[in-house]
């Protein structure tokens, strides 16, 4: 009995992060700009890997420390490379939509006299 609800969590964990997967890839094609689609893949991609790796945990309780290993990675991770490369985008003047009304990133680098890659160009 213990072992059957074990597999039927691990089995809707395994679905839901699926679906957190799913709408990860489906939110980059839908996003209209580099920032927006930064953010959606790395929320939904964190929040998908984590609920597949728990899945996985309650599947296969042998390997449950080393998952664990693996979700403090992928949570220390995908945050620092999201804002590393929304960082490198804006370096290099990629622009967001035409609806972003607030770029605080610019205004704070102007405040403290830093040149963009827009300014060098121009």
């Amino acid at each position: 009995m213990l072992e059957s609800i074990s597999e039927i969590i691990g089995n809707l964990m395994l679905i839901s992060g699926s679906l957190f997967l799913f709408s990860a890839g489906l939110g980059v094609l839908r996003m209209p700009d580099t920032y927006n689609r930064i953010q959606t893949g790395t929320k939904a991609t964190t929040l998908g890997t984590m609920l597949v790796l728990v899945g996985i945990a309650f599947l296969h309780p042998a390997w449950t420390f080393k998952l664990l290993i693996l979700i403090f990675f992928v949570m220390l991770t995908n945050p620092v490379s999201s804002h590393a490369l929304a960082r490198a985008s804006h370096a290099i003047g990629i622009h967001g939509t035409s609806r972003t009304v607030v770029d605080q990133l610019e205004s704070d680098n102007r405040a403290d006299g830093v040149n963009s890659a827009r300014d060098t160009a121009e």
